[in-house]
């Protein structure tokens, strides 16, 4: 696929497709549905409630049917799967339709999984209208639902056929929810950006409006196209897209037991990612010094660094062996050996996991 101004590819031979970059694309998006509706295919736009609420100019004429999702993560679940695929099949959508995924990673995690599902398989397109999936969620076909027991442990690959991530639609993004896509940002720089992570600790806290966001989506979206060209599926035996993971595995543990809701999941991930330098401090692949400068740029940027209230150490460590990227029984973690190089290792002891919540405020 070839490159064009504002865009980037994601390489994967036939299902290769475009993420564009930019402001005020809705023009592009009425385009590319126009193509779609050209070839006889019904575009079907499953929105979140409160960015259609907020963002008229934007939704009106999007498409003739609208399906709304009620926000906040409760929305990924089986039950609202199956309520969105129920409304399909009594729209009479057939394989030509294309469902259009316009909201945050919820909202686009569960549009991918039913259109994954729905009929065996249909196209959808992901229209990202938060940083956090601008930056992550909507780029690389990872979709999928929560269970009670865990983060995203019902899920497929399902490449979207094109992403459209419209940075002007961040004006009307909560701090909060902005924030919470930083620690995102800040994650990709800790994986494989040294000089990221410079100009972030220089620069921050960032807004909607900071020039320099434009650079840093595209920067994160150009990191994590090429590290799921290389490895799509998540199946090489060490590094790869597992990388992606660093500060997730005790994210999504957090997430589990504090109640999905009660911290956003890029909330999840900066403690994570606190835990993750700390877990590389004792396993002496990191100094102390820059595990510190990691958890002074999360802090600047409103990120919190500890626990809002004490969590149960024994649930957080149970939750943590429910993790989808545990492998044989093990327990698998992205560590850093430095700050822009990480690692994914195999090795580490429960203590250490356990020692690194107890740092963040969980009580035995």
């Amino acid at each position: 696929m070839a490159m064009k101004p504002g865009t980037l590819s994601v390489e994967l031979g036939n299902r290769a497709y475009a993420i564009v970059l930019g402001k005020g694309l809705r023009p592009k998006v009425d385009a590319f549905f126009a193509k779609l509706r050209a070839k006889k295919r019904r575009v079907v736009v499953v929105a979140d409630t409160r960015f259609a609420k907020k963002n008229h100019a934007f939704m009106d004429g999007l498409a003739d049917n609208v399906i709304l999702l009620p926000s906040g993560e409760k929305t990924k679940s089986l039950g609202q799967l199956e309520k969105l695929l129920g409304q399909l099949s009594r729209s009479r959508l057939d394989r030509t339709g294309v469902l259009a995924a316009v909201g945050g990673g919820v909202t686009g995690d569960l549009v991918g999984f039913a259109a994954a599902s729905y009929q065996r398989g249909i196209d959808f397109v992901q229209v990202p209208t938060t940083l956090l999936a601008m930056v992550d969620s909507s780029v690389g076909g990872k979709t999928g639902v929560n269970l009670p027991e865990g983060k995203n442990l019902v899920g497929a690959f399902h490449q979207p056929i094109g992403v459209f991530a419209d940075m002007g639609l961040l004006k009307t993004l909560p701090a909060r929810e902005f924030n919470a896509g930083m620690a995102e940002v800040i994650k990709c720089a800790l994986i494989a950006d040294a000089e990221l992570f410079e100009k972030l600790e220089t620069k921050a806290p960032f807004k909607w409006d900071s020039p320099e966001l434009p650079t840093l989506i595209r920067a994160c979206c150009a990191l994590k196209a090429d590290i799921v060209r290389k490895d799509e599926r998540e199946t090489a035996k060490t590094g790869g897209r597992a990388l992606l993971n660093l500060g997730h595995t005790f994210g999504h543990a957090i997430e589990k037991v504090g109640g999905y809701g009660c911290y956003l999941h890029g909330e999840a991930v900066a403690l994570g990612l606190v835990m993750a330098a700390e877990l590389s401090v004792r396993l002496k692949t990191l100094s102390a010094k820059n595990a510190a400068r990691v958890k002074d740029l999360l802090e600047k940027q409103g990120l919190p660094i500890r626990l809002k209230e004490v969590l149960p150490l024994r649930e957080l460590m149970q939750a943590l062996k429910r993790d989808k990227k545990v492998r044989a029984g093990v327990l698998r973690f992205v560590t850093m050996k430095g700050l822009g190089k990480a690692v994914t290792r195999d090795n580490v002891k429960e203590a250490d996991a356990a020692a690194c919540f107890l740092k963040i405020g969980a009580r035995q």
